[in-house]
């Protein structure tokens, strides 16, 4: 348990070796596993979700705390997660405590069930939440309710994004690509398309938890893909990015570099470590949900101090750590490639990329 009136959790100092990356202090965006309960059962479920709570769980004053920490750490966002975060009972209890005692942006991330459509969302808007994402991964009925494990699912999906716009928060939309859905795409897109998210976030399937390896895409493909997103990307009126696919970065660049667009790609360098930092509901500390090396726990150390001062956290924000092409690479400073990936892979978290075609020139600029 944490002691609650121990001096220790203020502020850590800054960590006395610099890597000198944006993020080495500041993360970009916390992630809270607040829950692992779910009432679904998908195919690719990261933290492998259940129908019950752990009993390890971190208890609300320890959860209070912890947004007390994460306020210390100064991220631009924080997304509480789970499993489905609405299956705990004090979850607005939480929202309030981040977003009205620490003034942390808070944003959600629920499972479309039956709970969420009864929620009072008005509530949830009035404590301060603004984005709330939801998961499609089909574009129709039955794939995705087959891929949620669930039937109903997409329905539910449908609903809860009316429910949410109707109470005045921006929707978001997930979508975990692998091969079981990949020869969908071009009809996903269509839909993304009518339904004009804020922003549509492609999650490329990293093989973790319910997730397996012959699911993911092979490199060409993936590269193909991306080179579709980057298209994209220059006529959609919503934003647009990926997830455990970095190098979705260095591909935008260079396609804008020979076709020209009226939006830049964005190079904002946010991947596992790397400005992005994951709590478990147990208090372990991760680079992030699907990079499964654990730097701490909270109940013992700070975050701040697990973020700033960890090797793992150091090196995943040094791109010449890096090793073989991803060390070599041009683009590694933006990119830097799919750490989680690396380390299912192949065991280093350092490793090449396995997913990039690219082969760099060797060079340093971007």
């Amino acid at each position: 348990m944490i002691a609650l009136s121990d001096p220790g959790y203020g502020p850590a100092p800054l960590a006395s070796t610099s890597t000198g990356s944006p993020w080495d202090q500041h993360p970009f965006i916390v992630i809270w596993e607040v829950t692992r309960r779910c009432a679904l059962a998908c195919r690719h479920c990261r933290a492998s979700a259940h129908s019950r709570p752990n009993p390890f769980e971190l208890s609300n004053a320890e959860g209070k705390l912890l947004l007390r920490q994460i306020a210390d750490l100064g991220p631009k966002v924080v997304v509480l997660t789970g499993g489905d975060p609405f299956a705990r009972p004090d979850l607005l209890d939480l929202v309030r405590c981040g977003t009205q005692e620490h003034g942390l942006q808070i944003a959600l991330s629920p499972s479309a069930t039956p709970e969420f459509l009864s929620a009072r969302l008005a509530e949830y808007v009035e404590a301060g939440v603004r984005r709330i994402s939801f998961s499609l991964d089909g574009a129709t009925e039955a794939s995705h309710d087959a891929f949620r494990g669930v039937p109903g699912t997409w329905r539910r999906t449908l609903a809860a994004v009316t429910k949410a716009r109707g109470s005045g928060l921006e929707v978001q939309i997930n979508t975990t690509i692998g091969t079981f859905n990949a020869d969908e795409f071009n009809a996903l897109e269509d839909l993304i398309g009518e339904m004009n998210p804020a922003m549509w976030n492609l999650f490329f399937l990293v093989p973790t938890g319910r997730g397996r390896r012959e699911t993911t895409l092979s490199a060409e493909h993936t590269e193909r893909m991306l080179e579709r997103l980057a298209d994209l990307q220059q006529e959609a009126p919503f934003e647009l990015k990926t997830t455990e696919a970095p190098q979705f970065r260095r591909v935008a660049l260079q396609r804008w570099r020979e076709r020209g667009g009226h939006r830049r790609p964005s190079t904002l360098a946010v991947g596992d470590g790397r400005g992005f930092v994951f709590i478990s509901h147990r208090g372990e500390v991760y680079p992030s949900g699907f990079l499964p090396v654990p730097c701490g726990n909270i109940r013992e150390k700070p975050l701040a101090t697990i973020y700033r001062r960890h090797h793992v956290f150091r090196q995943l924000r040094d791109p010449d750590q890096l090793k073989g092409k991803c060390g070599r690479c041009e683009f590694r400073a933006i990119c830097g490639g799919s750490r989680a990936r690396a380390f299912a892979e192949s065991g280093d978290y350092l490793a090449p990329e396995p997913t990039c075609p690219y082969q760099p020139n060797g060079g340093r600029a971007c």
